[in-house]
């Protein structure tokens, strides 16, 4: 591995992924041990500029998820110290992490995403189910690993919904269904990944389907035509781009079933567990997760001008 100098794994956090995340910045650690480099693991907690500015280091690999790791408030802080790190920068992650908003950018820039309802405790239930055809999914805004997500087939569900997912953050949307096939596109410095589709006997790829289920199916090749995958690549990249996305990050999307292709959302720090979908593209493409992990941290110290 070329030499990065000191190199720290950031982890945890406060988010409602922290178990994730330790689980993710767990596995960079161990390969980056194995890899001969000079790392340290950190637990990112409530006092991470007093963490951070207590050690000598050359450069951060961030695997926090959620508010905090992937929103712009850690990179704001590594920013400040000058300090280079894998994925977006401030502007980036903050609108990646807001669905609602990646959604109004997607949308001013051509790009298909389903419509979508911003709800709030005084909305017409009723008008708001009837547009999104009784068929919709509940969403905090930001919040990841599809935490405080329902889907909903009436106006009291949706209120129902709605309240529920406040639990988790004080934004939530409601978006129209769409029936069909799901997929993810990897991206990994400007280039798109081999795209994997996900399948799961549960109502939607949630949190248990993403990390504990064992029946879940990854199916790489994807089962998309070669210029429909490509088609499909492209979408994710210009939709990555169009955020302002560095480094690397992951497009999910959804095909209906005339084959229109819809974007759901942007992740600009995914997740590095042992289900994670980045990796295991990667490896379609012939890229040990050690690899990928250098790769990352070569980037970005390239990108901030190392």
């Amino acid at each position: 591995m070329q030499d990065l100098g000191k190199i720290v794994v950031l982890m945890g956090g406060t988010s409602a992924e922290r178990e994730v995340s330790l689980r993710s910045g767990g596995e960079v650690y161990r390969t980056l041990v194995e890899a001969g480099a000079n790392v340290e693991a950190v637990d990112i907690r409530d006092h991470a500029i007093h963490q951070l500015t207590d050690i000598e280091f050359d450069i951060a690999f961030i695997a926090l998820h959620g508010r905090g790791g992937e929103d712009g408030t850690i990179q704001g802080v590594l920013e400040w110290m000058n300090k280079p790190y894998t994925g977006s920068g401030v502007m980036a992650s903050a609108l990646a992490m807001d669905k609602w908003r990646t959604k109004m950018i997607w949308m001013a820039a051509g790009l298909p995403t389903p419509p979508a309802f911003l709800l709030s405790q005084d909305c017409n239930w009723n008008e708001i189910s009837k547009q999104l055809e009784e068929n919709a999914i509940v969403k905090p805004a930001r919040e990841g690993s599809s935490i405080g997500m329902r889907r909903v087939h009436n106006a009291d569900d949706l209120k129902a919904s709605y309240e529920f997912a406040c639990q988790y953050d004080g934004m939530v949307l409601a978006e129209r269904w769409v029936q069909g096939k799901e997929f993810t596109v990897a991206i990994v410095d400007g280039e798109a990944l081999p795209v994997i589709q996900l399948k799961t006997s549960h109502e939607f790829y949630d949190y248990d389907a993403k990390y504990q289920a064992n029946d879940t199916q990854y199916l790489l090749p994807c089962g998309l035509a070669a210029d429909e995958e490509a088609l499909l690549q492209n979408i994710a990249l210009k939709a990555f781009d169009v955020l302002g996305g560095q480094g690397w990050g992951r497009i999910d999307v959804m095909q209906d079933e005339a084959g229109q292709f819809w974007l759901l959302e942007a992740n600009t720090s995914p997740g590095m567990t042992d289900h994670s979908l980045v990796p295991m593209a990667a490896r379609a493409h012939g890229m040990s997760f050690t690899d990928l992990v250098t790769r990352l941290l070569q980037e970005a110290k390239l990108r901030h001008g190392g």
